[in-house]
């Protein structure tokens, strides 16, 4: 089955679950965690898989930089990007550690990052400042969020003489909240600071135009929302920055561009990244914008269902959700990231439910997400787990 196989007028929910191989009777509500890969776009892995074996000599030496390069402008026109303005990486954490990695930070610099971001990525934050003797400043942002001026108020407020790189989200991952990020990025460069936007949830999930944001630089994972294989991200960055920036591993490629330096830094299995216009082309067939804005809509009934009858508020106001929505929980206990790892264990083990816990601001909040394949019946699931004194819960 190839790629193109998808239905071209699909019935979106559980018709469509045939397409993936989600175990029978799973309800998950956390695509936007690992992401999950249809059938057909595996198969395409396959066959390139295949095509490399026959001989990996004259495939890598001869084949794979035309291939790699085709896959990187059919992703960067999606993006509204220039093919030779992007390269492949294995994630959005990569590409941020990348990023921090080329950047020279030297004593009383400031790293400007908000509490809403990335875990992972305000470790990577952390870390570079620390190295240079520069300081990590948070910008805090209290969730619920009344709309996206806090945002931005919270993020002018911390900007300072000193700042020289800004790190924020387009979609925040644990509140799930849509960020003003041209607002943001145009703070920065008044400021004097330089923008890296961590787009991981983004591509298949909003449309986008990554250089009419104003960043200067953009990383983004496409295996998330785009039906793309896992281990598929990428850097966007201005062109003028380009020949300063290198990958994690420096390789053959060193001092010959920005392309050469990240598309070869060592043998590694290329088929994900190869598979690329596979994955856009099923999402294109589910539908493309239309899966997108029927996502949205999901996501928003789904969190307005959850908020009445648990009598709880939402992340934010619904212009600031896209297809994945945060509600927070009929919880009384601790607001603790071991508490959320808890509740999450028992809601799949005991109800079959997968969806993303987080404590945010003194609270315990889900974190739902819309793909073709949800229907609200999955979010009913949730919704009676939680219904009044569970006794079996944690």
């Amino acid at each position: 089955m190839s790629a193109d196989d998808a239905p071209s007028a699909p019935v979106y929910g559980a018709a469509l679950k045939s397409e993936w191989d989600l175990a029978p009777g799973t309800v998950y509500l956390n695509h936007g965690g690992f992401g999950l890969t249809p059938r057909a776009v595996l198969a395409v892995q396959d066959d390139w898989r295949r095509r490399i074996e026959r001989n990996p000599t004259r495939f890598m030496v001869r084949e794979l930089q035309p291939a790699l390069r085709e896959a990187a402008a059919r992703a960067a026109a999606y993006l509204g990007a220039r093919g030779e303005d992007f390269v492949f990486i294995d994630n959005a954490t990569s590409g941020v550690n990348a990023v921090l990695r080329s950047l020279s930070f030297a004593p009383g610099d400031e790293i400007l990052i908000t509490n809403l971001g990335y875990p992972a990525v305000r470790n990577a934050a952390r870390f570079a400042a620390a190295r240079a003797g520069a300081a990590v400043v948070e910008a805090e942002v209290t969730v619920p969020v009344a709309d996206a001026g806090a945002v931005a108020n919270a993020v002018a407020a911390r900007l300072s003489n000193r700042t020289r790189l800004l790190i924020c989200d387009h979609i925040a991952s644990h509140s799930a909240l849509v960020l003003p990020v041209a607002r943001l990025a145009a703070l920065a460069r008044a400021a004097g600071a330089q923008t890296l936007i961590d787009g991981a949830h983004v591509p298949g999930q909003l449309a986008v135009d990554i250089p009419a944001l104003g960043a200067d630089y953009y990383v983004g994972n496409l295996h998330k929302w785009l039906m793309v294989p896992r281990g598929t991200g990428f850097i966007w960055a201005r062109p003028e920055l380009q020949r300063a920036l290198h990958p994690l591993t420096i390789s053959h490629g060193y001092e010959r561009g920005f392309n050469a330096e990240f598309d070869w830094t060592g043998t590694r299995d290329p088929s994900a990244w190869l598979s690329v216009p596979a994955g856009m082309a099923f999402h294109e067939r589910l539908g493309g914008a239309r899966l997108m804005a029927r996502n949205q809509a999901l996501a928003a009934a789904m969190a307005a269902m959850l908020g009445q009858a648990w009598r709880t508020p939402h992340g934010g106001p619904g212009e600031m959700f896209a297809a994945m929505a945060t509600v927070a929980l009929p919880e009384a206990g601790p607001a603790t990231q071991e508490r959320a790892r808890a509740l999450g264990n028992w809601l799949a083990e005991t109800h079959g439910v997968y969806a993303a816990i987080n404590a945010i601001s003194g609270r315990l909040w889900v974190r739902i997400a819309a793909q073709a394949y949800n229907e609200p019946a999955d979010y009913e699931r949730l919704a009676h787990a939680f219904a009044g004194k569970n006794s079996s819960a944690p």
